[in-house]
C-alpha cells in the first residue's frame, strides 16, 4: 500500500505561479513513477505530468514550458513547480503513483486561477 499526501493548492491571478507538493508513505520502494493528474467538474481526469524513477519526465502538451515536476526519491516526494498560470487550469490536481500492477491517488487539492 501507497499513501499519498498532497498539499499547496489555491487561488492564484492569472500569471502567477503556484507550488504543489506530494508525499508518499508506505510501500514506497515499489514505486516506479509518479506524476499529476487533474480533474474539472464533468471532465475525466487527465495526465499532466510524471516522472520516472530514472528521471524521465513527461508533460502533456498544453503545459510543456509552464509545469515542471520534480522528484526526490530520498523524500519519497514529488513536486510540480505551475508558472504562468491561465484560468484554463483550474481544476483538482491529484497526485499519482504507479507500483506494478497497481495505481494509487492522492485526495486531490484545488488549484482554482481566477482574478
Amino acid at each position: 500500500q501507497v499513501q499519498l499526501v498532497e498539499s499547496g493548492g489555491g487561488l492564484v491571478q492569472p500569471g502567477g505561479s503556484l507550488r504543489l507538493s506530494c508525499a508518499a508513505n508506505g510501500s514506497i520502494d515499489s514505486i516506479y513513477s509518479m506524476g499529476w493528474y487533474r480533474q474539472t467538474p464533468g471532465n475525466y481526469r487527465e495526465v499532466v505530468t510524471y516522472i520516472t524513477n530514472g528521471g524521465v519526465a513527461k508533460y502533456v502538451d498544453s503545459v510543456k514550458g509552464r509545469f515542471t515536476i520534480s522528484r526526490d526519491i530520498a523524500k519519497n516526494t514529488v513536486d510540480l513547480q505551475m508558472n504562468s498560470l491561465r484560468p484554463e487550469h483550474t481544476a483538482v490536481y491529484y497526485c499519482h503513483a504507479e507500483t506494478p500492477g497497481r495505481y494509487y491517488w492522492g485526495q486531490g487539492t484545488q488549484v482554482t486561477v481566477s482574478s
